[in-house]
């Protein structure tokens, strides 16, 4: 059986069961039988215009019903299937949501599998898009988005402008969710340094009076909150800060800190930005003789993976950014579907102890 021959019975195979006129109208264009079948060849056999059977595809609704009929039986004979957009228009249901993400400076994974597996869960996919260049940007890629009729919702991670909202009006549902700025630098909730107070206020029962802070990148909202809630703690609480250090959220600025301490002003806690600053204070001590906890007790921030391997192992605050991600997409997925968001008012936060704190110098773990 020769190739000439197998691309003439698939043909026979295609057009068995069609009408004569379908048939014919069908091999009157060279290859359309070897394509998928367009609008334009519906228009065709259904002797109705392209614009006819494209507000069919969007709501079936408004023609003759002779007219209908010519429409669904060409679109039965010709097995048209609509590519993913024709088919949004006419039920408004792809299965499909995005999250819009701005430039990213550190790995988001964390938020999107939370966000995913939440979407998973309702029965959606999700896709991620990225948009660097600010706010206008990101505000002309989301309005690009919800007009592509590919998704039933987009959330934002990051704020657009206002305009762009109200041009949003009986589009895409769209959930503003401004966890991020322009440069994935957490805002809202993600600055909420209770933790820090809740640190301090432990250590302090714990019989610590000397407080030593090692501050993230000043840029960072969160990293501002952090140093401010550490000063208004120690006032509050009429213990001592031998100072605050201004770092980057490096280890070297937490090496850096520990190097800096004249002997005699050696505070018995550090209340670091992060984990990788709380590894460099660590560092810092051992190099000048002095042991943690015994001497000096250490807080990070993050909770990294390595954090509970270290020695010793860190005290540290859990955010639980998959929560983060996952709340957001409730939020879209209940704006979907026109019902009540799931409640969900528990913290971000939880406070880890480990071995890097004790009791201070004299009184023992």
């Amino acid at each position: 059986m020769n190739d000439h021959f197998l691309r003439q019975g698939c043909v026979t195979c295609c057009f068995a069961g069609m009408s004569t006129e379908g048939r014919e109208k069908r091999m009157n264009s060279a290859g359309t039988a070897r394509r998928r079948p367009t609008i334009t060849d519906v228009a065709r056999l259904a002797e109705v215009s392209p614009q006819t059977v494209s507000r069919y595809l969007r709501f079936n609704g408004g023609l003759k019903p002779a007219t209908l009929e010519r429409v669904e039986n060409a679109i039965r004979e010709l097995d048209y299937r609509p590519n993913l957009v024709a088919r949004s228009m006419r039920t408004r249901k792809t299965g499909r949501l995005a999250i819009l993400m701005p430039a990213m400076v550190f790995n988001p994974s964390r938020i999107l599998a939370g966000a995913s597996a939440k979407a998973q869960a309702a029965g959606y996919f999700v896709d991620s898009v990225g948009a660097g260049g600010g706010i206008r940007a990101r505000s002309e890629r989301l309005l690009d988005l919800a007009d592509s009729g590919q998704f039933e919702g987009i959330v934002s991670l990051a704020p657009v402008l206002p305009a762009t909202q109200k041009a949003l009006h009986q589009r895409t549902v769209v959930v503003i969710s401004a966890d991020f700025d322009d440069e994935m630098r957490g805002t809202g909730e993600l600055t909420d340094a209770a933790p820090v107070a809740h640190m301090i206020e432990h250590l302090a029962t714990l019989g610590h009076s000397r407080f030593l802070h090692v501050a993230g990148d000043a840029q960072f909202a969160s990293a501002r909150a952090r140093r401010q809630t550490y000063l208004d703690t120690v006032e509050r609480l009429g213990l001592r800060s031998v100072g605050v250090f201004d770092g980057d959220w490096s280890g070297e600025s937490g090496i850096e800190a520990v190097r800096s301490l004249p002997s005699r002003s050696r505070p018995t806690a550090v209340i670091a930005a992060n984990d990788l600053v709380a590894a460099g204070v660590i560092r810092g001590a051992r190099e000048r003789g002095w042991d943690v906890p015994g001497d000096l007790s250490v807080t990070g921030w993050d909770n990294i993976g390595v954090g509970q391997f270290m020695t010793p192992s860190l005290t540290t605050v859990d955010v639980d950014l998959e929560r983060l991600g996952g709340r957001a997409m409730a939020k879209l997925i209940a704006g979907v579907r026109n019902t009540a968001p799931e409640a969900d008012e528990g913290s971000l936060f939880r406070t880890i102890w480990r071995e890097s704190t004790a009791g201070p110098p004299g009184r023992g773990r």
